[in-house]
């Protein structure tokens, strides 16, 4: 499979998750290329983007693990080739 490039964007509203998304992030750190985590301390809430690399097979498993994460939501956009 053609390897593809993308963004995830990470919303997480349960701060107690935090450590199970590094266990899964640390995981699949092949697939990253560079990350960013912002605390919006207002709103609770943090956010993280992900700049990754992968197959189309990959990158889904990483946001499949993530997306099963109580108050955690994912969107990923992937290049089209």
């Amino acid at each position: 499979m053609e390897k593809r490039i993308g963004v995830v964007g990470i919303v997480v509203e349960n701060p107690d998750i935090t450590g199970r998304l590094n266990s899964i992030l640390h995981d699949y750190a092949e697939l990253i290329i560079g990350r960013m985590g912002i605390p919006y301390r207002q709103r609770q809430v943090r956010v993280i983007s992900l700049i990754v690399e992968g197959t189309t097979d990959e990158i889904g498993a990483l946001t499949g693990k993530i997306g099963n994460l109580p108050g955690v939501s994912v969107k990923s956009a992937l290049s089209k080739s």
